[in-house]
């Protein structure tokens, strides 16, 4: 007996409708403790570890999320909080690891859950579609409040001779309107 296939959401978040099947549990643990890495090399600043998990031809993206009324359609999503290539991800770990990242002096204290991770196959032989699940905890100095932001990561691994890499995440942020001090960290 086959077990249903999971609901489909909004454009990109989840599943889609006719969705491939899930990978087996080997590489769901695979991919599982790739995302925890890739989550501790965040939460420790150690930026150019995590750059290194980038494929070439990484495209990073979060689109800003417009608040529809029930029915309507989404629009092409073109406005976005940040939309990175492999050029623009590596400027971005250079500043971090100087002393002229203001918005970051001192770091940021991070915790980041990653959860309900969804494996299936991609559309390369060596490459992988992962659905999970982001929750991110942020403190900054002593007199600011706590920071949560909530997202969906639809990403795109690709296997290579140094392991899993990242060739595409889409974040889907929770809230439509961000009340973060700024978007200095990676999600």
């Amino acid at each position: 007996m086959s077990s249903p296939a999971p609901p489909a959401g909004p454009a990109g978040i989840g599943l889609p409708a006719g969705a491939g099947l899930p990978a087996g549990i080997e590489v769901h643990y695979e991919v599982s403790q790739f995302l925890a890495w890739e989550a501790a090399l965040l939460d420790g600043q150690r930026y150019a570890e995590w750059f290194d998990l980038m494929a070439v031809d990484v495209a990073y993206r979060m689109a800003v999320r417009p608040t529809l009324a029930r029915g309507a359609a989404p629009g092409p999503g073109a406005m976005a909080h940040f939309d990175d290539d492999h050029y623009t991800l590596s400027k971005r770990v250079q500043r971090l690891l100087t002393d002229r990242a203001w918005t970051e002096d001192p770091p940021s204290r991070t915790r980041r859950f990653v959860t309900n991770v969804r494996v299936e196959a991609g559309p390369g032989d060596d490459e992988l579609r992962v659905f999970s699940y982001l929750l991110l905890f942020r403190s900054r100095l002593d007199v600011r409040p706590a920071e949560w932001v909530s997202a969906a990561r639809a990403d795109l691994l690709r296997r290579s001779a140094s392991g899993l890499r990242i060739a595409g995440r889409e974040i889907t942020v929770d809230e439509a309107v961000l009340h973060t001090q700024n978007l200095a960290v990676f999600l």
